[in-house]
This record gives structure tokens, C-alpha cells and sequence, in this order.
């Protein structure tokens, strides 16, 4: 990697950045929820979601509560963890598609591959935010520090 890459990608600003970017889709439907309170109540509604106000907030605090741990960089993994949950509980509940038309189908199918890959990156932010650990050596790797003495 070219040292001015390098350089850029460790800064704590491009953490910061990387992070915000990667949460924008939760905290800024997390502030429209608050926001326009009546139209995340109706959301919540459509979706048979009861009581909605209280489904409202409780959305709204998931997602504005798992997008700043993980913007501050602090209990990362649990932030990351309750947005994983919660995008994951968005599939059977707002994106169906096995239960669709076409071209509904295919266009909600395509919705939940990204909230897969939304997943996936959220698991790679919890686990690159871990404490680094030693590597655990491999069987084969003893043996051959052994055979060296």
C-alpha cells in the first residue's frame, strides 16, 4: 500500500469518517423518526408494528444509539451488534420478498442482499474495533520452533 494511503486510512479522521459514512443510513433515519414523529409512527403502523409510537422509538433510539457507539469508537461491538440484529429484523418484516409479486420480488430480494452486505460490514467494523490479540500459533508452528532447539 502507497505510504500516503496508508497514512490517510490510519488517521483518526478517516476513522471517524469511514464510521459516520458507514452508519449514515441508521442515524439519519433514526433523526427522521424524531423528526417527523407522526410519519415514523405511520411507518411503524404499515408494517403492523403495535403499539407504533413506542415501536418508533424504540427504532429511533436503536438506530441513533448503535451509529454513535460506533462513530465514537467506543463499545463498538455493541453498537454494530444492535444495528446487525436490527437489520437483520428488517428483512421479515418490511422486505418479504418470498412473499411478493413480480416485479416487487425481485426488487425487495435485491433490498435484502444489501442488508446482508450492510451486516457483513457492520461484523467487520466489531471485529477490526477489537483489542488486538496475540496470533494463537498454529500446531505446525510449535512443532517447528521445537525442531529448531
Amino acid at each position: 500500500m502507497p505510504s500516503f494511503i496508508a497514512t490517510l486510512v490510519n488517521s483518526r479522521a478517516f476513522g471517524y469518517l469511514a464510521r459516520t459514512i458507514l452508519t449514515y443510513m441508521f442515524w439519519a433515519s433514526g433523526l427522521a423518526k424524531l423528526l417527523d414523529f407522526n410519519a415514523g409512527v405511520a411507518e411503524m403502523a404499515f408494517f403492523g408494528l403495535e403499539p407504533a409510537p413506542l415501536f418508533n422509538i424504540a427504532v429511533a433510539v436503536t438506530q441513533l444509539g448503535g451509529s454513535a457507539l460506533i462513530i465514537a469508537n467506543r463499545w463498538t461491538w455493541l453498537g454494530a451488534g444492535a444495528l446487525g440484529i436490527f437489520t437483520a429484523l428488517t428483512i421479515p418484516i418490511a422486505h418479504p420478498f418470498w412473499t411478493m409479486q413480480e416485479p416487487m420480488k425481485t426488487l425487495e430480494f435485491y433490498v435484502v442482499m444489501e442488508h446482508i452486505t450492510v451486516i457483513g460490514a457492520l461484523m467487520v467494523v466489531a471485529w477490526k474495533s477489537a483489542p488486538a490479540r496475540d496470533a494463537v500459533a498454529s500446531p505446525h508452528a510449535a512443532l517447528a520452533t521445537q525442531a529448531n532447539t
